[in-house]
């Protein structure tokens, strides 16, 4: 819960350095291929939400982590060729409780949710091209 918008570029810029030593270091292409485009998704991301911070956008730091979760279990569900319909359909439940009771507490607009949504979404599908 950090009260200005401000707060949100060291957290953000911290997470991207983290997020790029695992993917060199450990989460390599040749070794997870499918992880390893799951947490580039996640460096994708977690870059949106920092480069909206300097035009007063506040993206929900939430959305984006179930809807990058949400969409890479889909590609994953496609690339192994696996009907996991429950799982899928579970993560989408959940991220709607997540929506809501970020509305609840009023740590979110509406359109802080969706652009969280499709900031999360976004570079995962995107990423579909790469190891679908």
């Amino acid at each position: 819960m950090l009260s200005e918008l401000s707060q949100r570029k060291i957290p953000l810029l911290m997470q991207m350095i983290l997020t790029a030593v695992l993917i060199q270091k450990s989460v390599t292409i040749e070794r997870f291929p499918e992880l390893y485009f799951f947490f580039l998704g996640g460096i994708g991301s977690t870059f949106i939400a920092f480069a909206l911070i300097f035009v007063k956008i506040k993206a929900s730091i939430h959305m984006i982590a179930m809807s990058a979760l949400s969409f890479f279990v889909i590609g994953l569900s496609m690339h192994n060729e696996l009907n996991i319909i429950y799982t899928i359909a579970s993560l989408f439940l959940i991220t709607g409780i997540v929506a809501s009771s970020r509305l609840v507490m009023k740590a979110h607009t509406i359109e802080e949710l969706i652009i969280g949504y499709a900031a999360g979404m976004l570079p995962q599908v995107l990423l579909w091209i790469l190891w679908l």
